[in-house]
């Protein structure tokens, strides 16, 4: 079961991945979705959106 993506704690890791960490912002978003257990951030953006459409999680 996947879990509900957080888009706020996503958006957030993703900003201080790239302005502190020095990543760029496509390596930053893929490191903030992994946090969450997604494969990278277009896997969570399918499954978010799949979510706010359907309201189910892919299992």
């Amino acid at each position: 079961m996947t879990a509900v993506p957080d888009i706020d704690a996503f958006e957030e890791r993703a900003a201080i991945l790239e302005f502190e960490g020095g990543l760029t912002r496509r390596e930053a978003e893929d490191r903030a979705a992994q946090a969450q257990g997604f494969r990278d951030a277009d896997h969570y953006r399918q499954v978010l959106t799949d979510y706010l459409l359907t309201g189910r999680l892919p299992h």
